[in-house]
């Protein structure tokens, strides 16, 4: 009876420390041990670049800026491949938030969130994928609507997911953040640009990159808005009527068009894996791309994607 006391008092320890909602208190217990979220002193150490703060949209900004990029296990540089806590941690760290190298690790930074009914874009979302051994060996950021940005495995790239059922999720961002000058630097690239507050929020609703937004507008219709092409294409995104009416899409209201191209481009991306081919299905079709299994060998297709991931790069 005495052990079973001294377990109890010991529960509860752990529940007060990170105040834990009842109706959680059982599976973060496990998870949280599984993690070794009992170290106060990771804790704190995860935490202390917090002096540098961002808001939740500034962060998925910050992490669609990686879509695309190939995954690599234990990769940190976006050039040759990023895991997935390489992912993340380089994603806080363009906010100049440190947070640690790996997932497990990472599952001690901020503080717990306690269902995905009350996660933020921004929050980490942490999951045990593996039967062989029990802990953390997964992290996504979560961008809201039940979607996450992640690094899945090898042979994929960094892209968009449903978040699923998270083994645990974190905040490391306080809750009512304003950006400082390291955090709002992730969008000055895109001062002065026509449009450049639709592209950022557009980019992270979708998980798009607002750079990439900004150099299809450019490349689509030169940032105007009344463009209409000869082929009937209309709008700053230059939407054909078809694919307007099919998306709900009014091409003539900048906001509807961005936020349009920005819902499409995302589909795109998932549906072909790639950026690139992603934009060659928005000049050439979708339907171009799946017939010729990748790149369509047309010469305007090829142009396209190549101006638009120039000007991309451009922005960011």
């Amino acid at each position: 009876m005495d052990g079973l006391m001294a377990v109890q008092s010991r529960i509860g320890q752990i529940q007060a420390r990170f105040m834990v909602p009842p109706t959680t208190n059982a599976s973060w217990a496990r998870a949280a041990s599984a993690a070794g979220l009992t170290t106060p002193t990771s804790a704190t150490s995860a935490t202390a670049g917090l002096a540098a703060t961002g808001t939740g949209a500034e962060v998925v900004g910050a992490a669609t800026k990686y879509l695309g990029v190939p995954y690599k296990w234990g990769g940190t540089d976006p050039a040759t491949g990023l895991d997935c806590s390489g992912f993340t941690q380089r994603v806080y760290a363009d906010l100049g938030i440190s947070i640690p190298r790996t997932s497990s690790q990472q599952a001690t930074a901020g503080r717990p969130v306690a269902s995905l009914a009350e996660a933020q874009p921004g929050d980490l979302v942490f999951f045990d994928n593996s039967s062989s051994r029990s802990g953390i060996d997964h992290v996504g950021l979560y961008i809201g609507g039940g979607k996450m940005i992640a690094a899945p495995q090898e042979g994929e790239v960094v892209k968009v997911q449903d978040v699923g059922n998270p083994t645990l999720i974190r905040r490391v961002l306080p809750d009512g953040a304003r950006p400082t000058t390291a955090a709002a630097s992730a969008g000055s690239s895109l001062a002065g640009v026509p449009y450049a507050d639709l592209f950022s929020q557009a980019g992270a609703k979708h998980g798009i990159s607002p750079a990439l937004l900004a150099a299809v507008a450019k490349t689509e219709s030169g940032f105007n808005s009344a463009a209409v092409s000869s082929a009937g294409a209309t709008g700053l995104m230059q939407f054909m009527p078809g694919t307007a009416k099919g998306l709900g899409v009014d091409p003539t209201d900048p906001a509807s068009s961005i936020d349009g191209a920005a819902r499409y481009l995302s589909s795109l991306t998932r549906q072909f894996g790639s950026t690139e081919l992603a934009l060659a299905a928005y000049n050439a079709g979708p339907g171009t791309v799946q017939r010729y299994g990748g790149m369509p060998p047309y010469a305007e297709t090829t142009s396209y994607v190549q101006k638009v991931t120039s000007a991309a790069e451009a922005y960011s």
